[in-house]
């Protein structure tokens, strides 16, 4: 059964309060909210196409009325563009489904595939919409991965992953400071950079929002 929720202000994508309908095959109508309500993550359908906020800024200069500015990537071409905004404003925020998924492996076309693991169906999302989520992704590993209307839009990752350390510079001999960095590569290829008592072979903590080394983690 599909996992349908609503995403607090923290999470990657939030996702609209909805009614259960008798078929999932049913497209859902969008939810109009003002431009005070939403935050970054939101996703939402403008000008027939879904967006989701990047950048959140209120300002309310002096006596006037206050500003919203907004900047926003489109899910399917992945391009970007900036919106000012008035409080009053209405937004159309976008239903979408997630559901448990398992990524497979990268298409030599630069697209990954992922497996639905109650229906067992393979599917693949482009680069241009998952390619900067995938770096902080192993092959076989499960993911959430979102929907609008039945067609995969993007995948939802937590705050922080654990991966291993495959290359790592060489540290300084007798270099003990902690605040020392050195670059490394991680399994998925993501470079990173870490200190200089990380070894190949380490699992460690990433921030998967800032590319940031977070720690070592014990086997």
């Amino acid at each position: 059964m599909d996992q349908r929720s609503t995403a607090g202000p923290g999470a990657d994508i939030l996702f609209a309060p909805f009614f259960r309908l008798p078929s999932h095959k049913l497209q859902r109508i969008p939810m109009g909210v003002k431009a005070t309500e939403v935050r970054k993550g939101t996703v939402i359908e403008l000008d027939g196409d879904l967006w989701v906020i990047t950048d959140y800024e209120h300002k309310t200069p002096g006596n006037l009325r206050a500003i919203i500015n907004i900047g926003m990537k489109n899910l399917r071409s992945g391009a970007s563009k900036s919106q000012r905004l008035g409080s009053g404003d209405m937004l159309e925020v976008a239903y979408l489904d997630k559901k448990p998924c398992e990524y497979l492996y990268k298409e030599s076309n630069g697209d990954f595939v992922f497996m639905d693991q109650e229906s067992y169906e393979q599917f693949p999302l482009s680069a241009k919409l998952v390619g900067d989520r995938m770096v902080y992704v192993r092959e076989n590993t499960q993911v959430t991965v979102t929907f609008h209307n039945n067609l995969p839009i993007g995948v939802e990752l937590p705050g922080s992953v654990v991966l291993k350390v495959t290359e790592a510079e060489m540290a300084v001999r007798g270099n003990t400071a902690t605040n020392v960095k050195k670059d490394a590569v991680v399994e998925t290829g993501l470079k990173i950079r870490v200190p200089v008592h990380i070894s190949v072979g380490d699992q460690v903590s990433v921030n998967t929002e800032t590319g940031e080394f977070l720690r070592r983690v014990n086997d």
